[in-house]
């Protein structure tokens, strides 16, 4: 990223959005911060792609003055999305405020409040600073749990929970009241799409290349490799994080196999996702999920216990990456302008979900006698002896385009 100016995600209550933070730097021997936006205006974007379009194509804007924004319009749509380190769940505060004070908790909280204070300051909100100067305890967050302990500091967090839980809307409504979204440049933003389903296709791709290599020798390899790299906790338990990128978001969850059957985070048909993996952390870590299926697992506690602790790592494998966004257009154009790999894993993503959820219309509609079953077949088959499918492809489109929303239908974003 360019040096000084960082792209952060804001869970809002109109949704988690992207925009670009300058945090403080020192110019003329004046001290200044700034978030992309324009006179009362804080912009804020769907997601990286529509930042891209915004930023390689606009010029009027409160960041164009800042010393490294002429470094800001040659950046890549994957530098452009934010880190785990700069996503902000404003919209969780109240329930993480709920929470006992550990070390996970009140660093978590110590972060957003920094950045609502940045965006106070920066977009002249007093309602919010009346809120964060109402309870001690918001100034003393980035001092880590110790302020909180005791008789006093008991105290002192109660205080805080329960400003949060009765005045953190006002701090919300500040909020959506100065963002907005500015109109991207339409050429721009079809091309920065592309490139961010470029982007995770040839990442998923790679690690399925990585998977195909098979060495000369290939047990010794494998003896050297698990010598060298003891296996991860999440290969130990049996469960894998998965992510799951649609057309304007992405989701968190779990997945397993039990006797090669299919087990999600999830209950009656619906799954539990969350919109980053640090959401999914905090869903795992409260509340009671006996009744999930994959609390059936025999290695759930392991993860329930680490969720707990806050040490649950949710760094997703790249081969655990389902991008569904922009397939259906992919379709509609033909055999050529698909990416098989992709295509393969949604395949795979759509397939396990509805064998766990006992839903039969996607087998259906992928069973090479339907239209969308003998297309798909040709792609991630291919056979020059095969009649290939000859176009339009409007209806395999629209049949692939189904079957993605009734699995977004699934989802159940905490």
């Amino acid at each position: 990223m360019a040096q000084d100016i960082v792209p952060i995600e804001l869970g809002l209550p109109q949704g988690d959005v992207v925009t670009l933070w300058a945090p403080r730097w020192r110019e003329d021997g004046e001290e200044w911060e700034a978030f992309l936006g324009h006179e009362d205006d804080l912009y804020a974007f769907p997601d990286a792609a529509h930042l891209a379009a915004f930023v390689r194509t606009t010029e009027e804007h409160d960041l164009s003055d800042h010393p490294a924004w002429h470094l800001v319009p040659a950046l890549s749509v994957a530098e452009l999305m934010p880190d785990e380190a700069h996503q902000y769940d404003l919209v969780g505060v109240p329930e993480l405020a709920a929470e006992e004070p550990d070390t996970w908790t009140v660093g978590e909280l110590a972060e957003i409040v920094a950045i609502v204070r940045s965006l106070a300051d920066v977009c002249e909100l007093d309602e919010v600073h009346d809120v964060l100067n109402s309870a001690d305890g918001f100034a003393v967050l980035d001092q880590g749990t110790f302020p909180f302990t005791g008789r006093d500091g008991e105290r002192l967090w109660t205080d805080l929970a329960e400003t949060i839980a009765e005045r953190w809307d006002e701090v919300l409504d500040a909020l959506d009241s100065v963002v907005t979204a500015p109109a991207v440049d339409e050429v721009a933003l079809e091309k920065s799409a592309e490139e961010l389903v470029a982007f995770h296709a040839e990442a998923a791709e790679a690690a399925a290349e990585d998977d195909d290599i098979e060495p000369v020798d290939a047990e010794a390899a494998e003896e050297e490799a698990e010598e060298e790299a003891p296996p991860t906790f999440w290969s130990e338990v049996g469960i894998d994080p998965i992510k799951i990128i649609t057309d304007g978001s992405e989701y968190y969850t779990l997945r397993c196999y039990l006797d090669d059957e299919p087990i999600f985070l999830g209950s009656e048909g619906k799954i539990d996702v969350a919109t980053s993996a640090r959401g999914l952390a905090k869903f795992l870590a409260n509340g009671d999920h006996s009744e999930n299926d994959i609390a059936e697992v025999s290695t759930w506690d392991a993860v329930a216990a680490k969720a707990t602790d806050g040490s649950l790592d949710l760094e997703v494998e790249t081969d655990n990456t389902y991008v569904l966004q922009g397939l259906g257009d992919d379709l509609a154009e033909g055999v050529d302008a698909v990416d098989p790999v992709q295509l393969d894993l949604a395949v795979e993503l759509l397939t396990d979900t509805a064998d766990w959820a006992g839903d039969e219309s996607v087998g259906e509609a992928l069973n090479q006698s339907e239209s969308l079953g003998w297309l798909v077949s040709f792609i991630l088959s291919p056979d020059p002896t095969r009649m290939a499918p000859s176009a339009p492809f409007d209806k395999e489109s629209s049949t692939w385009n189904k079957l993605v929303q009734d699995f977004e239908d699934r989802l159940r974003t905490h």
